[in-house]
């Protein structure tokens, strides 16, 4: 079962999110981030796919603060009205970590068990922000996290461990920026993935979508998420 709730984040603000759900006891939960595109089709799918998996999955439409019912497509107008939100909250990071939270929080009551977070892109970056600064976190998965890896985000130090995919042919995401990244957390628990592939690999519905590169990392993730976040079998 699929369907928006809603949300209340730590200042009394409603957000909707997107809650999947497994069949049976969930496994653990994921709480997703959205590209800049918002709740759109492919993180719904994403989600989906998250509680086909066995866990319980919360996707909070992190605009609703900026724009209400922000859900795009990948189109360049689109692309540019998304690139507009996105500064736009990043006026004020703290509250959409805020909102991440209240997901996370959302996530652990409703699942009874470990919570991880997985995010695209933007929702990279602000999966990589909120394993630093959030609790009740037990693992991390950023995909191709635009500004993760500059100096000022790299310098985060994580609370809990990370696996992080990157496109070796991202013009945004310089290489030698995700190898310095790659050097600076090589004794803390983040493991870094390089893909032959472009930035929004991951994502079936635009022109970079990589399946061999996607489906190995799907297989990671899955990977890493039983060693973390899924509970034992019983």
């Amino acid at each position: 079962m699929a369907q928006f709730i809603p949300l209340t984040s730590n200042d009394g603000f409603v957000l909707p999110a997107y809650v999947a759900e497994p069949e049976g006891q969930p496994r653990g939960a994921m709480v997703v981030i959205q590209e800049i595109f918002g709740v759109n089709s492919h993180i719904r799918d994403i989600a989906e796919r998250y509680a086909r998996a066995g866990y319980l999955s919360v996707a909070p439409a992190i605009f609703e603060r900026t724009e209400r019912g922000v859900d795009l497509s990948y189109t360049p107008d689109d692309m540019k009205k998304g690139v507009a939100l996105k500064a736009a909250l990043e006026k004020n990071p703290a509250l959409v970590l805020a909102d991440i939270q209240a997901a996370i929080d959302y996530a652990a009551e409703k699942s009874g068990g470990k919570v991880g977070i997985v995010g695209y892109c933007y929702g990279g970056l602000l999966a990589w922000r909120a394993a630093a600064e959030l609790s009740g976190l037990s693992a991390a998965v950023p995909y191709y996290g635009g500004g993760m890896t500059a100096p000022d985000e790299a310098a985060r130090d994580p609370k809990v461990p990370v696996v992080a995919h990157f496109g070796e042919r991202d013009s945004h995401i310089p290489v030698a920026e995700v190898e310095a990244f790659r050097e600076r957390h090589s004794q803390d628990g983040v493991k870094v993935y390089l893909y032959p592939a472009d930035h929004g690999f991951n994502c079936d519905q635009r022109g970079a979508y990589a399946a061999s590169s996607a489906e190995l990392a799907r297989e990671r993730t899955l990977a890493f998420l039983a060693n973390h976040v899924a509970a034992p079998a019983a």
